[in-house]
């Protein structure tokens, strides 16, 4: 008698409640053997390949390319096949969730010869030989359609409407790398659903037909009469469609919703004077360096806070987590013992963590347990902000974009260069008078000249 199991959707992080199915790399009725590549799912912090748990047909998928999937539920249904490689019931990976389910008839009618006869029982969320953290992120180059990529790899190349089968691969083995995509973006060579590259005479002949559309589309602030038009309500004239949130920037929706609801913030601004800075003095490593002087010198912004039980925790170490602002939402990953790195350490750490959330290649352990943050939203544009305390931390800083004012000097007056700061903190934990003297240290370390 043949045996069906239901494969759900395991944790591809910590805790994380779903994920978005990227790319299917079976369809449904055929044959996949254990531990073969299944799926690649985008979640909050990285694309994660998930193999097969085990060896057979496939029968069901859940939903298609940009469908969520909920965690716990199912992701795939296979039909087992007692004549190809199997899992042993006690070699699971540490993915096995609750107790097996209780046996349930066939929903539908199945090849096997009882339909009648109890399913085995579902093994929940067993994954093949993935195991938990960070090597769930080991990725391996699949060829699928005779393209070999890797699962981060295929994810851009589908955001940015790359066909993979038309880009110049340089990878190892022949495999398109992330570099080989974007340049096909920016070139334009290989994009999805476009022509080989004959064919001018019909781009000349849409080209034609082209005006009449757009003039008969054409929005325009006047009426058919020359008058200006009465503006309806968003609601009435909007023609957007709704769309769910996924992956990094569904993360940030509740990441944000729950420090709102549970942080009690109060920032504080003021101006850091650098006019005494030497040439070279990078922005980012000194602000770094300064705020791990001021956490050194006031414990109680570097630390952890429990709501519910009210208690905190001091930390010795100083890990800053520093936004990353990206096209998918923000990113924040660690800079580890940023109090034992000098200048060219904290910058070589910074580009690293930068390409890694760029490539999409970041473990999920880098993205957590960060002991206070930096964003340097300045380098875009604004100068003051009240940026987002999110729990456990107790307190971030904001630096603003650079300016030149005005400055009393000996009786008279300077033109000098400043960086505007504000820090929020979290006013359960901290008090208005530890974070004046968080700041205070760190203007005086920005201050000088080296």
């Amino acid at each position: 008698m043949s045996q069906t199991k239901n494969f759900n959707l395991p944790d591809l992080g910590e805790g994380l409640p779903d994920a978005t199915i990227v790319e299917w790399f079976v369809k449904e009725g055929d044959v996949i053997k254990l531990d073969e590549p299944l799926v690649s799912m985008e979640t909050a912090k990285a694309v994660v390949e998930v193999p097969s748990p085990v060896s057979g047909k496939v029968l069901k998928l859940a939903g298609g390319a940009g469908d969520i999937v909920v965690t716990g539920h199912m992701l795939a249904q296979f039909e087992i096949d007692p004549n190809l490689p199997q899992r042993a019931e006690g070699q699971d990976t540490g993915h096995h969730h609750g107790a097996p389910a209780a046996p349930a008839p066939e929903p539908a009618p199945t090849p096997a010869p009882a339909a009648g006869a109890a399913e085995r029982a579902d093994e929940g969320t067993v994954v093949g030989a993935m195991v938990s953290s960070n090597a769930v992120h080991t990725e391996q180059a699949v060829a699928v359609g005779g393209v070999k990529a890797v699962p981060a790899v295929r994810a851009m190349a589908r955001k940015l409407g790359v066909d993979l089968a038309r880009v110049r691969a340089t990878g190892a083995d022949g495999a398109v790398t992330m570099s080989d995509v974007k340049q096909a973006a920016e070139a334009g060579t290989a994009k999805v659903g476009s022509a080989p590259a004959a064919a001018p005479q019909a781009v000349q002949a849409a080209a034609v037909a082209a005006p009449a559309v757009r003039a008969e589309a054409a929005r325009t602030p006047l009426s058919a009469s020359g008058k200006p038009m009465r503006t309806a309500p968003p609601g009435v004239a909007a023609k957007g469609q709704p769309e769910p949130l996924k992956g990094v920037r569904r993360n940030m929706a509740r990441v944000m919703a729950d420090a709102h609801s549970k942080v009690v913030p109060t920032t504080l601004t003021d101006d850091a004077d650098i006019h005494a800075w030497a040439p070279g003095n990078d922005m980012t490593s000194r602000l770094v360096r300064g705020i791990v002087a001021a956490c050194q010198a006031v414990p109680a912004m570097n630390a952890w806070f429990d709501g519910d039980t009210l208690t905190r925790t001091l930390h010795a170490q100083v890990d800053i987590g520093i936004a990353v602002d990206t096209d998918d939402g923000l990113f924040v990953p660690a800079l580890r013992n940023a109090d034992m790195l000098d200048a060219r350490g904290v910058r070589e750490g910074i580009n690293r963590l930068r390409q890694q959330v760029e490539e999409r290649s970041i473990a999920p352990s880098e993205l957590s347990g960060y002991t206070i943050s930096l964003s340097n939203f300045g380098m875009f544009a604004g100068r003051y902000a009240t940026p987002v305390v999110v729990p456990p931390c107790v307190a971030i800083v904001a630096a603003g974009r650079a300016r030149f004012q005005v400055t009393p000097v000996m009786g008279g007056v300077e033109t000098h260069k400043v960086i505007p700061l504000s820090v929020t903190f979290d006013h359960r934990a901290c008090t208005g008078g530890e974070a004046a003297r968080f700041l205070r240290v760190l203007i005086d370390d920005l201050a000088r000249p080296h």
